[in-house]
């Protein structure tokens, strides 16, 4: 009986340690859990509403999270679309996390209508903020041709960034 006191008391630190190890590991966001294009619905400003399922498919995608109020997300929305060329063969969805009303003021200021490889949506849920673990915006996260994760910036970045991931 004393051994097996002694056996529990000298394994009690490793039982312990390994505890906190397996409870301490940080957890990846969902994005990188599953790395597919999230399937939240997205209100366009007519109204419609459109998922994953209705992006053209064969196609590379860039996620573009963006808050109406952000001075960084109107810096590079006006660089995207200076250089639209460059995201020819790319079809940018760009997701506010504000509602309606207000994504329709920044689709109205910036013409997006007239950019058709651009699809600009309101996802007032915030369900798109939780599975990208987005605390800065703007978030751009771009797929492949297969709907599958390739890279993802968050905050500030150069649109020479953006290119290059998206003409891998």
């Amino acid at each position: 009986m004393r051994y097996l006191i002694l056996a529990i008391i000298s394994l009690l630190p490793v039982l312990l340690k390994a505890q906190n190890n397996s409870t301490s590991a940080p957890k990846q966001a969902p994005y990188l859990q599953y790395p597919i294009i999230p399937a939240f619905p997205i209100t366009l400003p007519d109204g419609h509403v459109i998922t994953k399922n209705d992006l053209r498919k064969n196609e590379k995608t860039m996620v573009f999270v963006f808050s109406v109020d952000c001075d960084h997300c109107k810096h590079l929305t006006e660089e995207v679309l200076k250089n639209i060329d460059k995201f020819k063969k790319t079809q940018i969805l760009m997701v506010t996390p504000f509602k309606l009303e207000q994504m329709k003021e920044y689709y109205n200021q910036y013409k997006i209508k007239d950019y058709p490889n651009i699809i600009m949506g309101s996802e007032p849920t915030r369900q798109i903020m939780y599975f990208y673990d987005l605390r800065y915006f703007p978030g751009l996260y771009i797929y492949n041709k297969k709907q599958q994760f390739v890279k993802g910036f968050e905050g500030t970045v150069k649109l020479d960034s953006l290119t290059y991931y998206l003409n891998k």
